[in-house]
């Protein structure tokens, strides 16, 4: 990847973050993510009346010397996050575009890093065709995350993909154990809604990423232009066409791209996941601190 910012400056500035959940987490012992439950970590949190069955060993006999009271000591829970990156590699992503491939593998690495930096899973799902690719299974340490990613800086965009049914046959989806993140363009047929609810029907956090050109967000084509889509089958393909872009269509242009930007921002907060459009010509460290800490996906 040319000109490629991911580096040790780049991440190492990344490392005053983490990432938040507001759901109740279900995931691994081991983590950093404090939990609404109670368990064996050395922080106290609160005690309660002992009860029949509670385990003896944990009885805090000082306050019985006091009170002739059994009461339990409770210790605060943090469980390990398990963070699924889906990426989309269409062409639409990255084929003639390199600044939007390098951008949206940008993103899948920040957020990674954040992962395993403290001390959480992470996992690379490739979206290809109607299926994923999942080549560096599930990633913990930040040497397995590097190897990863210097894979990933190799990968080649192209072809069409099939968001919904990619996510929904992906293996080992798992439930109630992390974010799940979904960086595309959503320039495609595919019912992504669909892949949104089966996420939250899984428990997930959600977060969907939007990753748009300059050239796409505003247009400056004027007059008689050949428009050709990079996923189309050859030149003969009808959603290849020449035509001539007079104001009015640059005007319905914008009204579309707006009402998708709303549509998509009012689906998504009725399933409580979160939702992000950003421009590959935001520097990407702002990017992150600033649309995804106003979101509230890191702190």
């Amino acid at each position: 990847m040319k000109g490629s910012i991911l580096n040790d400056a780049f991440f190492s500035r990344l490392e005053t973050l983490s990432l938040e959940l507001r759901a109740n987490l279900g995931g691994f012992f081991g983590g950093k993510h404090l939990v609404r439950t109670y368990g064996q970590t050395v922080e106290f949190a609160d005690y309660r009346e002992y009860q029949l069955g509670d385990d003896i060993r944990r009885i805090d006999w000082n306050l019985y010397s006091r009170f002739e009271k059994f009461f339990l000591k409770l210790f605060t829970d943090e469980r390990q996050m398990h963070t699924q990156i889906f990426l989309d590699c269409s062409a639409s992503m990255g084929k003639d575009m390199p600044e939007k491939a390098n951008y949206a593998i940008g993103v899948a690495a920040a957020l990674g890093y954040l992962s395993v930096h403290n001390m959480d899973k992470v996992s690379f799902k490739l979206i290809k065709s109607e299926k994923t690719e999942d080549n560096f299974g599930t990633i913990v340490g930040k040497r397995a995350f590097f190897d990863a990613i210097s894979t990933l800086e190799t990968l080649e965009f192209d072809g069409e993909t099939d968001i919904y049914k990619a996510v929904t046959s992906c293996p080992n989806m798992g439930s109630n154990d992390g974010l799940t993140v979904i960086i595309s363009d959503f320039f495609t047929d595919s019912d992504w809604k669909k892949a949104v609810d089966y996420l939250v029907y899984k428990k997930k956090q959600v977060l969907l990423v939007r990753i748009m050109t300059p050239e796409e967000l505003d247009p400056s084509y004027d007059g008689r232009v050949n428009l050709i889509d990079c996923e189309a089958n050859g030149m003969e393909d009808p959603r290849n066409m020449r035509i001539r872009i007079t104001r009015a269509n640059q005007l319905a242009y914008e009204q579309a791209l707006k009402e998708v930007k709303e549509d998509m921002q009012s689906f998504c907060a009725s399933r409580e996941a979160d939702f992000v459009t950003v421009s590959t010509a935001e520097p990407l460290e702002r990017m992150l601190f600033k649309e995804l800490l106003k979101v509230g996906i890191m702190a």
